[in-house]
């Protein structure tokens, strides 16, 4: 998948400003930012749902065009943020549905592996929200597309599950399935190959999280008997070594050093300059 240039403005609102996407085969690309970002304005086009105001979109290799909007959906997976689910009906109907010609067995497989089992017959309209949000994973997973777009997945479950849920789509991407995770869950950015980083509608930074660490900087904070300082240091500590070296040992009661964690370095990018961007 490559696009370049996506744009998209409602009325007032410019929601996407020339972004460029590339999504290669057997990736996870995660997609963080803060709410209004554009995230899922951005799923929502390249899961062929919506049209960018300008901008060009190449999926599976071909250009994306009216005449062949049809047959591409059906390589696609999309979970939306919503549910989007016949709440009168069963979730086994609901994925029935999804998976037109899809074996009865496959369906059935993929309720027990989502806990669903005992309550495949149940109206989805009677289920609890992370229910729901297990269904409409089933309904993205039920075809095995070559290019699943999940916006916000694991909102709302438990742990457990949630680790689950992320044991699949590393399963997916074993399979050479490309994943792109819109998601607020910072601390999930570990199980991505890639990080979109973006703010007011722009990619601030597309990279991995082995990069983003090596950006981590670390913070000192030294009490002693004249009071306390704090300073924070670049990620080579050279100038870190060399302060330490400096303070006067029999002064000093308490050290304190504190790493970035990959959280602390992402908040950061999406925060700097927030309404200047």
């Amino acid at each position: 998948m490559h696009a370049q240039g996506l744009s998209r403005r409602y009325d007032r609102l410019q929601a996407l400003v020339d972004v460029a996407v590339a999504l290669r085969a057997g990736e996870i690309v995660g997609l963080l930012g803060p709410s209004g970002a554009g995230k899922t304005t951005l799923v929502r086009i390249l899961a062929l749902l919506l049209r960018p105001s300008a901008g060009s979109l190449e999926l599976f290799g071909e250009p994306v065009r009216a005449g062949n909007l049809r047959r591409l959906r059906t390589r696609i997976g999309y979970m939306p943020q919503e549910y989007a689910l016949y709440e009168d009906l069963s979730a086994s109907f609901n994925v029935r549905f999804f998976g037109r010609g899809v074996a009865s067995r496959k369906v059935d497989e993929l309720l027990e592996f989502l806990g669903l089992a005992e309550r495949a017959h149940d109206p989805v309209g009677a289920m609890s929200g992370g229910m729901k949000q297990r269904v409409s994973l089933a309904c993205a997973l039920v075809n095995e597309p070559e290019l699943l777009l999940l916006d916000e997945p694991t909102a709302g479950i438990d742990p457990v599950l949630r680790q689950r849920f992320w044991d699949e789509f590393d399963r997916l991407k074993g399979e050479g399935a490309s994943l792109l995770v819109s998601t607020h869950q910072i601390d999930e950015a570990v199980h991505c190959d890639r990080l979109l980083i973006v703010r007011e509608g722009r990619i601030l930074t597309d990279t991995t999280p082995e990069a983003l660490m090596r950006r981590a900087a670390t913070t000192v904070r030294v009490e002693r008997q004249g009071g306390v300082e704090e300073r924070r240091f670049a990620p080579d500590g050279l100038d870190l070594l060399h302060w330490l070296r400096t303070l006067d040992e029999e002064e000093v009661r308490r050290v304190d050093v504190r790493n970035d964690t990959l959280e602390d370095v992402i908040v950061a990018l999406m925060t700097a300059g927030a309404g200047h961007a």
